[in-house]
């Protein structure tokens, strides 16, 4: 695995690991995923490679927080919120989760239906970063989150 990055002082560096692979490698899926996991289906793990400076293969965890309303062409629906957590594992996990490095749960909304469809996602998009909104333009909601 290799990783491109620039650090503080804008010199770019790359990093190249090795790692082993597992046959739950979710790198690229995970919205996919999500539109194929049933909203009842209790807690899904999958693996992951983080792209932090040291390639690092981490476990998210992923399991459903209930459904959300919105309202898409006039017509109310319901959206079900997925929230994913990043399980870093091992003594670096522990010492995240007491340094408070530890990535934030990410949460994402999916349309059920016929044709499961990507709503919203509220996640950061890279190490360190805030969480950023994605949502398409049509759906009203009918709250705030």
């Amino acid at each position: 695995v290799n990783v491109h990055y620039t650090e503080k002082d804008g010199k770019e560096k790359t990093e190249a690991e090795h790692l082993d692979l597992p046959p739950d490698l979710a790198n690229g899926l995970v919205t996919t995923l999500l539109k194929n996991i049933r909203p009842n289906a209790g807690t899904t793990v999958v693996s992951f490679v983080a792209a932090t400076p040291k390639p690092r293969l981490v476990k998210l965890s992923i399991t459903t927080a209930g459904t959300d309303s919105f309202t898409a062409a006039g017509e109310p629906r319901k959206a079900t919120h997925f929230v994913v957590k990043v399980d870093v594992g091992g003594l670096t996990g522990v010492f995240a989760s007491l340094l408070g490095k530890q990535p934030p749960d990410s949460h994402v909304w999916i349309f059920q239906g016929d044709a499961p469809a990507f709503v919203k996602s509220e996640a950061p998009m890279f190490l360190g970063g805030p969480p950023w909104r994605i949502e398409l333009t049509s759906p009203v909601w009918g709250r705030s989150r």
